[in-house]
């Protein structure tokens, strides 16, 4: 009873660490988050978005000071922003932030002020070009008029030289005007603008177009530029530097909340480890004891002399034994590889078989023929008078013609259903043709016949063609004018059913674009025959385009890593080459094999 209770105690301290340990996991995935690193990116964009806030300001004044005589400084940081905003955007939705009316209330203020700016500083542009205009041509104006006095007489220019002066002052009103806009130099041009034109009409003929192309400008000037200005001070008064610390504090708060969050996990972590490493202590006490009363035991087993010689040649079998096995093992390890990417490729094709054997029971269950035992019901209730029941009866009249629509539909099923089993059996005989791939692997030959690639494509497509319609994936045929070549069918079939898997597989999230794969065939210049399988999906990081091949290599949840691997031994025996390629996540992938071009006339 002691042993028993003892036993009983041990389970139970063991299933309590367990337990302490699940929740230490537990407490270990809570307290592990991304938050401080999301939250740094966070705050990196939205500094970034307020330099180039300052940054577009500044430009909007190089352009009033005409610095810059371009305006495409002032769009680059009105696109870099809106650019920077996206990121933001997406990397907070990821967050869940987006759904909190606090945060949609600040997103919105910050792009209504961003958008009443960008409305601002397209005013400004074309109000201050139209002003810089005007001020460029000035000089000009005076220019002309001095042209014009160069060809007067001395008498005449002295006549003139109150208008000339009156001239310049008005000139030089409307360039101080340009710089500093006040009321009273406003009031100073409208002055000089009416004696302009009272003057003008004593002035000589050829004065007349210069000195009307001269009030023409600095009246513009003296109506754009405070224009100009009053939009300086709307584009100032934009508070978007406010709506971006808003959002800054936010992420501070949101911040401030997670690390609380982790102190506190990281406190019951703390705690629930000092109870585990007691019970393990306590654990390791009871094994203790154990290991004592084992050993009590072994001592008094040491007297039996003759059992300890049983006990070695015993062991000494075994050894033997396991020795042999490992070498069995060992033999077998070659063949290990081989094995498992045989049952993969067959498991692909076999998901062909259970669609199109699904797809005849369907059609099997809810066949027309069901319709042949109500019609010959209906005979056979009229043997007697069945002329009569086909000629009179409104049900007998119409038997005829239901017997005639039956047996149409009847032979449309039986000739989808032998579509499908022809289909069926195609995939059977790749699954025997995949089963007899393993003897190349030992050494033997591969088996080439007449081939129209476009035909093999097609077929790998229908084997696929259920998990395609499933995940809603188009499929663009680039098909080149390739003749019947000599090629290996079922090595060739294996590596597009993969591929073709493969490209659905990567696009399975895909929800913001449509998914398209792209399938293509042609001749390339070094006699080799390119086929190409292309998706938008997910793409191929970096550091994973060296072992994209790799044995056991893959990144999905539920790989196997042999496909791709499979598939590149398969382009190697064919004296051929696999190849990958991808921009990175996101961008997509281009698998491209290359086989020798052996056209069916020259086997010949």
């Amino acid at each position: 009873m002691k042993t028993v209770s003892g036993r009983r105690s041990l389970l139970l301290l063991s299933l309590l660490a367990v337990l302490l340990a699940s929740i230490l996991v537990f407490l270990y995935l809570k307290s592990s988050s991304e938050q401080t690193t999301t939250y740094t990116e966070s705050r990196d964009l939205i500094r970034q978005i307020k330099q180039q806030d300052s940054q577009w300001e500044s430009e909007v004044l190089k352009a009033r000071v005409a610095i810059t005589h371009n305006y495409d400084p002032l769009i680059s940081p009105m696109n870099e922003m809106n650019r920077l905003w996206a990121r933001f955007e997406s990397m907070e939705s990821g967050h869940g932030r987006d759904e909190s009316t606090q945060w949609a209330d600040a997103h919105e203020r910050y792009l209504d002020a961003w958008q009443e700016k960008a409305r601002l500083v397209e005013q400004f542009k074309s109000h201050n070009a139209l002003l810089r205009n005007s001020l460029a041509f000035l000089p000009s104006a005076e220019d002309d008029i001095q042209a014009q006095l160069a060809n007067l007489s001395d008498l005449d220019k002295i006549q003139l030289q109150n208008i000339v002066t009156d001239t310049y002052d008005l000139l030089l009103s409307a360039l101080e005007f340009a710089q500093v806009a006040s009321a009273d130099k406003a009031s100073d041009i409208e002055v000089g603008l009416n004696k302009l034109a009272v003057n003008a009409q004593r002035l000589p003929a050829v004065f007349q177009t210069p000195i009307r192309i001269l009030s023409n400008h600095i009246a513009l000037i003296l109506r754009e530029q405070p224009i100009v200005n009053r939009l300086l001070d709307q584009i100032e008064a934009i508070p978007v530097d406010e709506r971006l610390d808003t959002i800054t504090n936010m992420l501070d708060l949101d911040q401030q909340q997670a690390e609380r969050t982790d102190q506190k996990y990281h406190f019951y972590l703390l705690l629930f480890s000092v109870l585990l490493m007691l019970s393990l202590l306590w654990l390791a006490i009871r094994l203790i004891r154990s290991f004592a009363e084992i050993n009590r035991v072994n001592a008094a087993l040491q007297t039996a002399n003759d059992v300890l010689e049983q006990r070695v040649d015993e062991r000494t079998r075994e050894l033997k034994n396991v020795q042999s096995e490992l070498l069995d093992a060992a033999r077998q390890a070659g063949m290990a590889e081989i094995a498992t990417n045989v049952l993969h490729n067959v498991g692909n094709v076999l998901n062909s078989v259970n669609i199109s054997s699904d797809l005849i029971s369907r059609k099997l269950r809810s066949s027309k023929a069901l319709g042949l035992g109500k019609a010959m019901q209906l005979i056979n209730e009229h043997p007697d008078d069945l002329g009569s029941f086909l000629t009179e009866d409104a049900k007998g009249k119409l038997l005829p013609g239901y017997l005639n629509q039956l047996v149409g539909a009847i032979a449309q099923e039986q000739q989808e259903m032998a579509d499908e089993l022809t289909q069926m059996n195609k995939s059977v005989d790749h699954i025997k043709d995949i089963v007899a791939t393993q003897q190349s692997y030992a050494g033997a030959n591969s088996m080439t016949e007449p081939l129209y690639i476009n035909e093999l494509l097609e077929d790998a497509l229908r084997m696929n063609a259920g998990a395609l319609t499933r995940h809603h994936v188009t499929v663009v045929k680039e098909y080149g004018d390739v003749p019947q070549v000599m090629g290996d069918k079922h090595r060739l079939l294996l590596i597009l059913i993969n591929l073709i898997s493969n490209a659905k597989y990567a696009m399975s999230d895909l929800s913001n674009r449509p998914r398209t794969m792209t399938l293509g065939v042609k001749i390339v210049d070094d006699g080799f025959l390119e086929i190409s399988v292309r998706d938008d999906g997910e793409g191929i990081a970096p550091e994973n385009m060296t072992r994209i091949f790799a044995h056991g290599f893959t990144t999905r949840k539920d790989g196997h890593g042999f496909g791709l691997h499979s598939c590149a031994l398969a382009a190697i025996e064919m004296n051929g080459h696999l190849t990958a390629h991808s921009d990175g996540p996101g961008q997509g992938a281009l698998f491209t094999l290359q086989i020798p071009l052996i056209t069916v006339t020259e086997n010949a």
